[in-house]
């Protein structure tokens, strides 16, 4: 008998299982809604081998392509075959570390004797009996990963944080698949299972903390334009077509609106919060520039800077922007998911069991890993290929152009796990660090400026958090300029986010600023393709 394959765990196949019941025998959490009908949409996994032992997907699963199956449907027919599979709830490792601001709190909701109000322009809007505490939830939604604050607003202290794989990946890897998802025959279940999502965790909080869910009585999210748009039920097709705007960006271009900032009620969401709670959609600056940018400067304080500052917020679709409080120039940079999980063979997110730094004494030494959660290595996260990169240069194991100069096709770089990293890799990975170069080059162009003349760098996200700089210069993934000007930021959108929740008028100072940022299209630049052709190769950024 064949085993089924979670993580580094295998149970035996057992006919007539579902790919439920195994996550119920592994203590995996999968959502549901429904009682395992299929009608919820809610369980979805991805087979990474043995499909065909399966049997064949039911029409509840008609949504879904590739190789992804509700596990409440997916059941086992053949016992002779390898099964593996993974949630699209795997946990990341969570990211608290961030910058540090004084906020003066001055919340949207507060407490006026025994009721919870929130405050207006003109008539204050009662929400329900105070209980003890008043919350709100701030939230990064990721094209990758989702990550979540509870906040208590009286205090200003987040008493709970948390993060997971976006669920939507079955709709596609980057914003660009996922807007030709949403907008094919199955509209709205990318919102409804990104929202399905959003209400366990809540459920999960609650649960753990004791509290009622009518205490959370705010919620502020940020994200690229389409992650915001889909959490709002906004039609994105705009956004995946010439000149990739949203529909929201348009309708304030047109003078239609005044901000491009999104309220709604929770209940209209779905969200299950304080049914009459205001859900507040962070601003777009333009384009794929989304709230999470617009957070992400709120957060390190460029809008408000004297001196001159980029922030490279590193993800599937890449952020630069560069100036202070008189000029600042913003580019998206579609680099794609290879750093993050995606199109590389053995790559994956930050998860338990991803090897997140490399050290390679010598040429011919085995590499020396640091693995997430302390297990056996079943992939690599995007610092640890980063090092690796960087590794291969510096022992001329690679050459700058990416080929393997001993006459191999790929690098063993975990012998007992069997991980590789192919020329076909190195070719995915070269373009996803292109896109990310021509990002930097352009902005820089367009500023008039070299990146000496900046005085800080900010690295913005997760995985920016945990690469080694000095690898990063070395293959021109960042500019070569001193460590010290280099600073770690954290989930800077997440710490944006949880400022205009505690400080409703950071909110309206955001929707300021996003304003006045001039956003560049990278195609339409002359030298695009001269930056691209540069950016594929493994050598120092020229910083001049």
């Amino acid at each position: 008998m064949s085993p089924l394959r979670h993580g580094n765990t295998e149970l035996p196949l057992e006919r007539g299982k579902t790919l439920f019941d195994y996550a119920d025998d592994l203590s995996v959490r999968v959502p549901t809604s429904c009682g395992r009908t299929g009608e919820c949409h809610e369980c979805v996994v991805e087979v990474k081998r043995g499909a065909d032992a399966l049997v064949q997907p039911t029409s509840a699963e008609g949504f879904l392509r590739d190789d992804y199956r509700l596990a409440c449907q997916a059941t086992i027919v053949d016992t002779d075959a390898d099964v593996e599979f993974n949630v699209l709830r795997r946990q990341p490792r969570i990211l608290t570390e961030s910058v540090d601001r004084e906020l003066e709190l001055n919340p949207a909701v507060v407490r006026q004797g025994n009721q919870v109000v929130r405050m207006g322009t003109g008539k204050h809007e009662v929400l329900g009996t105070y209980r003890g505490a008043i919350y709100g939830i701030a939230a990064d939604i990721g094209t990758t990963t989702v990550a979540m604050n509870l906040v208590d607003m009286e205090l200003g202290d987040t008493v709970y944080v948390t993060s997971f794989e976006n669920p939507q990946r079955f709709g596609g890897s980057d914003v660009m698949h996922r807007i030709s998802y949403e907008t094919g025959e199955f509209r709205g279940e990318l919102q409804a299972v990104l929202v399905s999502s959003i209400n366990y965790e809540i459920g999960e909080m609650v649960r753990q903390l004791k509290i009622r869910r009518r205490q959370i009585c705010d919620f502020v999210a940020v994200g690229n334009a389409t992650m915001r748009d889909m959490l709002f039920g906004i039609d994105v097709e705009t956004i995946g077509v010439k000149p990739y705007k949203s529909r929201i960006e348009l309708e304030f271009l047109d003078d239609k609106r005044n901000s491009t900032a999104l309220n709604a009620r929770a209940d209209e969401l779905g969200i299950r919060i304080n049914p009459d709670a205001n859900v507040y959609g962070g601003p777009i600056i333009s384009s794929h520039v989304g709230a999470d940018v617009a957070a992400d400067l709120l957060a390190v304080g460029m809008a408000e800077s004297d001196e001159l500052q980029m922030l490279v917020d590193i993800g599937t679709n890449t952020e630069i922007v560069a100036g202070n409080r008189d000029t600042l120039i913003a580019a998206s940079c579609p680099a794609g998911p290879a750093f993050e999980g995606g199109g590389v063979t053995y790559a994956m997110p930050g998860y338990d069991g991803a090897v997140e730094r490399l050290r390679m004494p010598n040429p011919d030494s085995q590499p020396e890993l640091d693995v997430i959660g302390n297990v056996a290595p079943s992939g690599i996260c995007g610092s640890g290929l980063i090092d690796l990169l960087a590794e291969l240069r510096r022992h001329d194991i690679m050459s700058e152009l990416g080929a393997y100069d001993r006459q191999i096709s790929e690098f063993v770089f975990a012998p007992d796990a069997r991980l590789t990293l192919s020329r076909a890799d190195i070719s995915a990975l070269a373009q996803a660090k292109a896109a990310n170069y021509c990002g930097q080059q352009i902005v820089l162009k367009n500023a008039g400026k070299s990146a000496m003349d900046y005085a800080r760098l900010n690295l913005a996200g997760g995985f920016a958090n945990y690469i080694n700089p000095e690898n990063a210069k070395a293959i021109g993934f960042l500019p070569d300029i001193p460590a010290d000007r280099i600073a770690k930021v954290g989930n800077a959108s997440l710490l944006g986010a949880t400022i205009m929740l505690l400080n409703a008028g950071k909110r309206s100072e955001a929707e300021s600023f996003s304003e006045r940022v001039q956003h560049i299209e990278l195609e339409t630049d002359p030298d695009f393709f001269e930056y691209f052709v540069e950016g594929c190769q493994f050598k120092p950024m020229p910083i001049d």
